[in-house]
């Protein structure tokens, strides 16, 4: 277990009066010294009882659970970063665990799988099969298996998050985080933890539709510089699709009825044309996307077998002898 000064836990906060004290008690009763809440303007004493129960608050000074990480960290020192979200959902029992793979230097980002231990009443029928859908899409984009990219409960180090491009500013910053992983290939394990449903006068912050719609616009809108093929063609093959159905539509129309769309047969055209032109599109951003990986590689090797040249030279260089004047002179005494 590394000591209380290399580890901070960090807890987003927002309206959590009701678990607040709890949560850094349970983490307190853990070993850990030092914790730090981020309040998003909470209006329920949240601050207040986070203070009382010994924890370091700072005030958001933007709005959404992104930006609060991203100026949450800022302000950590410690090597070591355990992000929980505060409403009691997750267990400071896991917390070595999660950690583990840090400290033995075998990951720098882990994520906690809440569907390895979901207790009953912790997720919805509708959260579980739209975490799943989520899942599958990310594993399809980005060819990562993290199991549950959605979770709150996350251990990183702060050097591998400053290697993060993170912008979004609500719930996306979790899928934010695993695309960044994936895309800057960041050494990312998954621990399996305990999920529990919030206690009771624990009200939610999550909006399924409006949250799950912002998920799947951060996977596809990263998309683009991850894998253009899936992004550019998905649209592409849409456009073609429906530049088919509506030719096919004018054609039999034509030869059953002697009926013509023009105007049909026009957008028809015109929307085969963008598919057809988007798919090749996104095969040559795909193309350039690998020589480019590629390249990337061979510069990586190269700086990797630079590196060992020169600490195989400097360990293979003898000893300096003195030379012979040096070796004549007399040595120094100091007489008192």
């Amino acid at each position: 277990m590394a000591s209380s000064a290399d580890v901070c836990v960090l807890l987003p906060a927002f309206n959590e009066a009701e678990t607040i004290t709890d949560v850094i008690t349970s983490y307190q009763a853990a070993g850990f010294t030092d914790i730090l809440v981020i309040d998003g303007g909470s209006s329920d004493g949240t601050r207040e009882l986070a203070e009382e129960a010994g924890a370091t608050v700072i005030t958001q000074t933007g709005s959404g659970k992104g930006q609060a990480v991203r100026q949450a960290v800022a302000h950590i020192d410690a090597p070591y970063v355990l992000m929980v979200d505060a409403d009691m959902t997750y267990r400071a029992a896991d917390a070595e665990a999660m950690l583990e793979p840090l400290l033995d230097g075998e990951a720098d980002h882990v994520i906690g799988d809440r569907f390895a231990d979901m207790e009953a009443g912790a997720m919805t029928t509708l959260n579980r099969i739209g975490n799943r859908f989520f899942n599958g899409v990310f594993r399809a984009i980005y060819g990562a298996n993290y199991v549950d990219i959605l979770s709150g409960y996350r251990a990183f180090t702060t050097d591998s998050f400053e290697r993060l491009t993170l912008t979004a500013d609500g719930f996306g910053i979790e899928t934010e985080m695993a695309i960044q992983c994936a895309k800057h290939e960041i050494d990312t394990t998954v621990v399996p933890i305990t999920y529990r449903p919030r206690p009771d006068g624990s009200a939610t912050n999550l909006h399924p539709v409006k949250d799950g719609s912002i998920i799947l616009l951060e996977l596809y809108r990263n998309a683009k510089t991850n894998n253009p093929l899936f992004y550019f063609g998905s649209v592409g093959l849409g456009s073609t699709t429906v530049g088919v159905v509506m030719l096919v539509f004018v054609l039999w129309r034509w030869l059953t009825l002697n009926i013509t769309h023009e105007l049909i047969a026009i957008g028809g055209v015109a929307m085969l044309l963008l598919g057809v032109q988007l798919l090749i599109f996104g095969f040559l951003a795909d193309m350039i996307q690998s020589l480019h990986r590629e390249q990337r590689d061979r510069i990586d090797r190269l700086e990797t077998g630079l590196t060992n040249d020169r600490r195989k030279t400097v360990a293979d260089q003898p000893e300096p002898t003195p030379t012979d004047g040096e070796a004549d002179q007399p040595v120094a005494s100091s007489d008192r």
